[in-house]
């Protein structure tokens, strides 16, 4: 049972994270207290930690976490009391017009939990009832952990006509790319195409998908691609990295009338280069972005629909668990991820 302090990682200032004894949490009305048993370390918490902070000091980071939960406000909620849940870490505000039309992912005055307020790098978190997602026994709590990110990837994947695509190419094999490798393998898509940057991408990818693996530091990856397409291009076309050089070789990669999804978050300004915007043109591409992922409590919503494809093994997020880490040891885990030397694809912290 929580005590009147715990543990946390406090984001005091840019570069400034304290591994401290905080109060816990004090819950509004409509939350739970989650205890934390596993986090996952995003991309975006090194550049929030390090480089940019977060929406205020002091802020506990962390968005991608799951658990158990330990105490109810109201006397309604009881009934979650010792249940293992994921969180979707974006809390609408209920009144802007996408809200109103429940796409909350597009929520104009949202909050967030572990950037505009207090997330998972902690020993309990505060959690709207409405953002818990109750874990079926065969999802795993470090599978649970890695939600956030699988649905991010399927909402990307949604986005396209599916219907229409036989071939995918994925550019950038990140979390979220290899992700999306594991979904269009998950939906029937019969010929996949990877582009990385190095053999253990290869290898990890490998281990849970059937593609053909592009290392763009050997290969051109549009001729590699076309060349394996009989000149032609893919159907869909993944960008999972942000910068100019993989956005333009993405809208290169697809067919005449093909599907280009923006996924990745941009590093810096982006141009198209004038040849690219005219096959944007002239080829007739369908470009699509995406944001997060959908979280409606429907059944078919992102969420609902990760735990179920988790639960009846059509994907596998903890597969792509890298490092793990005890609770204690976060620095360690960011120190990992920084380190261009040692490879990563999910870092992960917990209870060991």
């Amino acid at each position: 049972m929580k005590g009147k302090t715990m543990k946390a990682y406090v984001l005091e200032e840019i570069g400034q994270l304290t591994y401290k004894d905080v109060p816990t949490p004090r819950l509004k009305a409509d939350e739970v207290l989650v205890e934390v048993t596993n986090a996952g370390i995003c991309g975006s918490d090194i550049p929030r930690i390090f480089k940019t902070g977060t929406y205020h000091f002091p802020t506990i980071p962390g968005h991608e976490f799951a658990g158990i939960v330990r105490q109810a406000a109201a006397e309604e909620n009881e009934h979650l009391v010792g249940k293992r849940v994921g969180v979707f870490p974006l809390i609408p505000c209920m009144k802007c017009e996408p809200c109103n039309g429940k796409t909350y992912e597009m929520c104009q005055s949202y909050n967030y939990l572990g950037s505009r307020t207090d997330g998972g790098f902690a020993e309990y978190v505060a959690v709207p009832v409405w953002n818990l997602i109750e874990l079926p026994s065969e999802v795993s709590l470090e599978d649970a952990a890695m939600l956030e990110p699988a649905c991010v990837a399927l909402h990307a994947i949604r986005q396209a006509d599916l219907a229409n695509v036989h071939s995918a190419a994925v550019y950038g094999c990140g979390t979220i790319g290899i992700l999306i490798l594991q979904w269009l393998t998950a939906m029937g898509v019969k010929k996949i195409y990877a582009v990385g940057t190095r053999k253990e991408q290869q290898e990890l990818a490998a281990g849970v998908t059937d593609c053909t693996f592009c290392n763009c530091r050997k290969n051109d990856p549009v001729d590699f691609i076309r060349q394996q397409t009989g000149g032609a291009g893919v159907d869909a076309v993944f960008e999972c990295v942000g910068v100019k050089d993989s956005i333009n070789s993405s809208v290169s990669l697809a067919r005449a009338g093909g599907q280009v999804v923006f996924v990745g978050n941009p590093a810096g300004d982006i141009v198209f280069d004038k040849q690219i915007y005219w096959k944007i043109l002239r080829q007739q591409l369908i470009i699509y972005g995406t944001w997060n992922s959908s979280f409606t409590k429907d059944e078919k919503d992102d969420w609902h629909t990760a735990v179920r494809a988790i639960q009846e093994g059509k994907i596998r997020p903890s597969a792509q668990i890298t490092q793990r880490f005890s609770f204690d040891s976060l620095h360690d885990g960011l120190a990992v991820m920084q380190d261009k030397a040692v490879f990563t694809n999910k870092v992960m912290i917990g209870i060991i």
